[in-house]
């Protein structure tokens, strides 16, 4: 995977076998993190990389494997909740994968928070996730709830939230996906780490 370390001049990159190579702690106390997962665009960047088993992803090893060792205060993963009418199956399968989903993910400790899907030209659109990460990061910021955030989605919506809390000394990582990674998101993060396919398939389950 690559490591992009915006505190060195011209964003110095290099490769890396594992997070934990990269950025080892030092220090006596482990700092502070929360992790934020924009659900949809994580499910999505799945699908483009061709990784089967979206819903049996183990989010749970993810998380501890992009958090760095850190301590882990909260797990948030926010989505578009999915409703279907009676008649409409293929609607119904999808909002029945969600829920279990959802019910595993809360089972292990995550705080699920939902957006709302919203149709136009027959075509759904996520409404409300970006606001719920946005005002996590924020609260989480000012109540001195973490020292670093990492930020598992693509949303250039996100980047006033993240100069704010980056304006009172807290760490945002964006955690990307190498083949489309945001370069907005890039540029203005404290650091970034850029997914391969071979990343995301550690967490796979056949």
């Amino acid at each position: 995977m690559l490591e992009y370390n915006h505190n060195l001049p011209c964003a110095q990159v290099s490769w890396c076998t594992g997070f934990f190579n990269c950025d080892m702690i030092n220090t006596v106390s482990k700092p502070k993190s929360i992790v934020l997962i924009d659900g949809s665009n994580f499910y999505h960047k799945l699908k483009e990389l061709k990784i089967p088993h979206t819903f049996s992803f183990d989010y749970l090893g993810f998380v501890d494997y992009i958090a760095e060792g850190t301590e882990i205060q909260s797990r948030y993963y926010c989505i578009g909740k999915i409703r279907a009418k009676q008649r409409d199956s293929k609607a119904r399968v999808m909002m029945a994968k969600q829920q279990s989903l959802v019910t595993r993910l809360q089972k292990q400790g995550f705080i699920i928070q939902f957006g709302y899907l919203l149709k136009s030209d027959e075509r759904y659109h996520e409404k409300g996730v970006d606001v719920q990460i946005a005002t996590n990061l924020l609260k989480g910021a000012f109540r001195e709830q973490y020292n670093r955030a990492y930020l598992v989605s693509s949303d250039s919506d996100l980047i006033p939230a993240i100069k704010e809390a980056r304006s009172i000394g807290r760490e945002v990582v964006y955690i990307g996906f190498e083949h489309q990674p945001s370069f907005a998101l890039l540029r203005n993060c404290t650091k970034s780490h850029l997914l391969t396919k071979k990343d995301l398939e550690l967490f796979v389950r056949r």
